[in-house]
């Protein structure tokens, strides 16, 4: 049976010291018509990750927003090791890997730097989008649609506690849309 609720694979490898991904946790928790919180580094702190469980999550849910620190342009490894566990030929994608068409794949992001160096002139020199290309890719290729990312910049030293708290509940609506949004009529 499919969940009415989002899937909220959060992977964070010390949520007890975040400022951002755990305020966005305790409101999400507020929230549990709307949303199921699946905390990677709490379920697996040996790394040993129960593929079909992880799997039988994925295909009863239609709404999947994986959350994280960005961690060097990219994300927490656990979260790389779930998706190279879980993300199997013949399951998610293949000529018999179609468990995950038609589901929607959002990203929730805590940015340490500021908004205006995720751009081309900028310090980074490269846009949100840019980076975060490969969770795209991966999204489209198991037939999956990738929807447009939530993010929190200045994470690591600009985001006050007001800026953290009107970000969590932003993340609510934004999870909330995405829930109730059909994506096949809408162009993103």
């Amino acid at each position: 049976m499919k969940s009415m609720k989002a899937l909220i694979v959060l992977a964070h490898p010390n949520i007890e010291t975040s400022r951002v991904n755990k305020r966005w946790r305790e409101k999400l928790a507020q929230h549990t018509d709307i949303a199921e919180i699946h905390e990677l580094y709490r379920e697996y702190p040996d790394w040993q990750i129960d593929v079909e469980r992880e799997q039988h999550l994925l295909e009863s849910h239609e709404l999947i927003v994986l959350q994280f620190p960005l961690y060097w342009y990219s994300y927490p490894p656990l979260l790389k090791k779930w998706l190279d566990d879980v993300f199997t030929y013949g399951w998610a994608y293949g000529s018999a890997g179609r468990k995950l068409v038609g589901k929607k794949f959002g990203i929730a992001v805590s940015i340490g730097d500021k908004e205006e160096n995720y751009t081309r002139t900028g310090n980074i020199g490269f846009t949100v989008d840019e980076v975060l290309t490969p969770f795209k890719a991966t999204a489209g290729h198991v037939g999956a649609t990738p929807l447009p990312y939530f993010a929190l910049f200045g994470a690591s030293f600009q985001a006050t506690d007001e800026d953290i708290a009107q970000s969590a509940n932003a993340y609510i609506e934004y999870v909330r849309h995405w829930k109730a949004t059909d994506v096949s009529v809408v162009q993103i």
